[in-house]
């Protein structure tokens, strides 16, 4: 069944998710206060970089089975579906999610309502935060408007995302009723129809799966990371420690990867508001856990300044440090809390002459980190250096030929952030090689 469906907000997720519904079948119309940002996409043009969002929106705003518009009013007389697609940043004030922004889109739709509708909130949340929109919309509804408030979470890997909403591992409805749960069957039924498994809860407890997910996955690559430690401090091989784990059916290689640890605008300020959350319902083993997982994480990234630091004789001054990498993870242009921008302000910070590269990020990474130096290409970033950091695994680094590099720089030496580079290739090229954790001929 083709439904008329609104996406509130057009940022990352709200994009994403509106080009893939468009994808599914459905008529679907895109809402955002920013009227350049509207006129842009209704244009068929993405504002940021992801793999197949560009295509999908210039197929679907040509075929007009998706358009935008800046007035919520057009939403709530177009849809019976309204997808809140809206930031939860983290709060100026401390830790916890700020909702404030997700609240203001229901006050701006609701009232214009004049039909039953379903809300269905897809943003990261605190737990309680959909009841919390279904008694503000109970108060903002025309009489005798029924508003229901469900939630369906995002799993999104930037990067990924289009191929993550459109063959998702799972979907997650958190519903209060059989019709809402009906709706949302028919707005994914091809994907349901193709095996995609369903999980069908409560609002809470799809509130709770994303939370629950992240920092799963935080929690993972921090106690990798954490084992790294201990594999440089007792000789031993994190690579070959997280091949031998990752074969155990129990625990699986995904996100078993030591080195810079995770970034971006999702892990790590979710991870703050599960924990202020936890705090705040008095869960204090689950914050307890949390915390240090986010400790362990920040030690990542002050352990490869360090690294940096003994490798060029105990201090950066007067040294110039190549940087390969700036956005957060490769096929994306975000730098949000990205540990390879932060670790190279930190290393600009203690005195090197820092140039920096990357693929996508480049423009993004300038206007937060504007006093680094930025260049066109990997070469440009790495001559002249008495070091090179490989922070971002790109496959342009990955592929790269460090015979061809060598000539370029001042001091053939490459600290690998990722351990993501072929060890044995880079010293065969005369290369020094500095994996994360790792010993013996091959780290």
């Amino acid at each position: 069944m083709i439904h008329n469906i609104s996406v509130i907000g057009t940022g990352y997720l709200g994009v994403t998710h509106a080009v893939c519904l468009a994808e599914l079948g459905h008529d679907v119309i895109g809402i955002d206060a920013d009227p350049g940002k509207v006129a842009r996409l209704a244009a068929g043009r993405p504002t940021f970089y992801e793999p197949g969002v560009a295509e999908l929106l210039e197929r679907h705003t040509g075929s007009g089975r998706l358009r935008f518009s800046k007035d919520p009013a057009e939403a709530a007389a177009f849809a019976d579906i309204h997808f809140l697609c809206v930031g939860t940043p983290q709060s100026p004030d401390g830790p916890a999610a700020d909702t404030h922004f997700l609240m203001a889109a229901v006050d701006q739709l609701v009232p214009h309502l004049d039909r039953p509708a379903l809300v269905v909130g897809k943003s990261t949340v605190p737990a309680g935060t959909g009841r919390a929109i279904a008694e503000r919309a109970a108060g903002l509804a025309r009489p005798g408007i029924d508003v229901e408030v469900a939630w369906n979470p995002e799993f999104l890997r930037e990067g990924h995302a289009v191929q993550d909403t459109l063959r998702p591992d799972r979907i997650v409805v958190g519903v209060s009723s059989a019709e809402a749960e009906k709706a949302l069957r028919d707005v994914y039924r091809l994907l349901l129809d193709d095996g995609v498994p369903l999980v069908v809860s409560d609002v809470v407890t799809a509130e709770l799966t994303k939370l629950s997910a992240n920092a799963f996955l935080a929690t993972k690559i921090s106690f990798v990371n954490a084992m790294a430690d201990l594999c440089e401090a007792a000789g031993g091989d994190v690579v070959t420690l997280a091949e031998a784990l990752g074969l155990d059916g129990r625990i699986g290689p995904r996100f078993l990867s030591a080195g810079l640890g995770f970034g971006g605008g999702c892990l790590p300020k979710d991870l703050r508001a599960t924990v202020a959350n936890a705090d705040e319902l008095g869960a204090c083993t689950t914050s307890a856990l949390l915390r240090e997982v986010e400790s362990v994480n920040q030690h990542c990234r002050a352990r490869l300044v360090d690294m940096a630091v003994q490798h060029c004789g105990g201090s950066l001054r007067a040294h110039r440090v190549g940087v390969l990498g700036a956005s957060f993870k490769p096929g994306t242009d975000d730098v949000r809390d990205s540990p390879a921008l932060d670790v190279a302000a930190q290393l600009q910070a203690r005195g090197a002459h820092v140039s920096v590269y990357d693929p996508q990020a480049n423009a993004n990474a300038a206007s937060v980190q504007p006093a680094l130096e930025y260049v066109d290409a990997m070469g440009e970033a790495v001559r002249d250096a008495d070091l090179v950091l490989h922070l971002t695994e790109w496959p342009e680094f990955l592929e790269a030929d460090p015979a061809e590099l060598r000539p370029l720089v001042r001091e053939p030496c490459i600290v690998d952030g990722r351990n993501a580079l072929d060890a044995h290739r880079w010293r065969s090229a005369g290369w020094s090689y500095v994996g994360v954790g790792r010993s013996g001929t091959d780290g």
